[in-house]
Formats: structure tokens, C-alpha cells, sequence
């Protein structure tokens, strides 16, 4: 397992801007611990809720940036769909995005093949004219994406604890240092 370290000082002024850099500070440092690139090799260093912390940020940034379809024609419909991540969320007491993943499951397996096809930006364009169906999962996550940020912030500052000495906390998801 790698060590993934924030410090004290960074982690307070991230909690103090808002959930969104509360979040992001844990999310950097994991990426950092691992190089940068969350792959076979490196997942196998890192525990649970930081994978799960990971899947979020996959997850978050391609639904916002393209919606599932882009998610999925990145080929980032496997990690999400094929994993547990839907329980993992559920597990922190996110029900509702575990809800959402559940729901939108059937709708990546019947079509992630044909999306998942390399193709030219004008195909890829199409691809939201053909899967309409889409648009309602779009929507449903960007109403509500702030909820679920500050349902991750909680779940994750609730899962620190006070540590002793240089050591200010330790949490699943990183080790807090002066």
C-alpha cells in the first residue's frame, strides 16, 4: 500500500474554501501517491475507499465535462459499471448516486459496444442524437452533484481520525501531517 499524505495546513484551507477542495485535496494526493494514473498496477496499492474515491472523481469529471456517453466512449463505463462501485457508494450512505449508477447500468450494457467504437468527433456527436435516454441520467447527476460532493465531504472528515505526535490524523483515504 502506497502512503498518501495531506498536509494539516493545506487540508484546512481546502475545508475552509468549500467541499469541492475539500474533496479534491484527498483526491490529489492519492493521484499523486500512485504517479498520476490509476491502472491495474496501481490500484492494487491502494485500499478501498480511496478506489472508490477515485471512481468518483472519473465519474464526476467525465459526466460533467460530456455526460455518460462520453464517460463510457472514453472507456470509463467498465470501471464504473463493472466494479462495485454503486455499493461502495451506498456503503458510505450515498444512496442516491448509488441509485443513479444502478439505474443507469442497464442503459450501459445494452449499448456501451457500439459507444465504445473509435470514431470521428462528428460520430461521436451523433451519439448523443441516437441515445437520447441518456439525457435524463445527464441531468439527474448535474442537479445533483453538489449534494453529492458535500455527501462525500462529510463522509470523508467523518472518517479521520486524531492521531498522536507529528501526526494530526489518520483517515481510509490518507494520513493528515504537520
Amino acid at each position: 500500500m502506497v502512503e498518501v499524505k495531506i498536509k494539516d495546513s493545506e487540508l484546512q484551507k481546502a475545508a475552509e474554501k468549500d467541499n469541492d477542495a475539500f474533496v479534491g485535496i484527498f483526491i490529489e494526493a492519492i493521484k499523486e501517491s500512485i504517479g498520476g494514473e490509476l491502472n491495474a498496477d496501481s490500484m492494487n496499492e491502494l485500499n478501498a475507499d480511496q478506489i472508490t474515491l477515485l471512481a468518483w472523481d472519473i465519474l464526476h469529471e467525465e459526466v460533467m465535462d460530456g455526460g455518460l456517453i462520453q464517460l463510457i466512449h472514453n472507456g470509463y463505463g467498465g470501471f464504473i459499471y463493472r466494479n462495485p462501485t454503486d455499493k461502495a457508494f451506498r456503503n458510505w450512505g450515498i444512496t442516491d448516486l448509488y441509485r443513479w449508477i444502478n439505474r443507469s447500468h442497464g442503459l450501459y450494457m445494452a449499448h456501451h459496444e457500439e459507444i465504445e467504437q473509435d470514431c470521428t468527433d462528428q460520430e461521436f456527436m451523433s451519439l448523443y442524437e441516437k441515445f437520447p435516454q441518456f439525457d435524463d441520467f445527464d441531468d439527474a447527476f448535474v442537479e445533483n452533484e453538489e449534494q453529492w460532493i458535500s455527501d462525500i465531504a462529510h463522509y470523508i472528515d467523518a472518517h479521520i481520525e486524531p492521531g498522536q505526535g507529528t501526526i494530526k490524523g489518520e483517515s481510509t483515504f490518507a494520513r493528515i501531517v504537520e
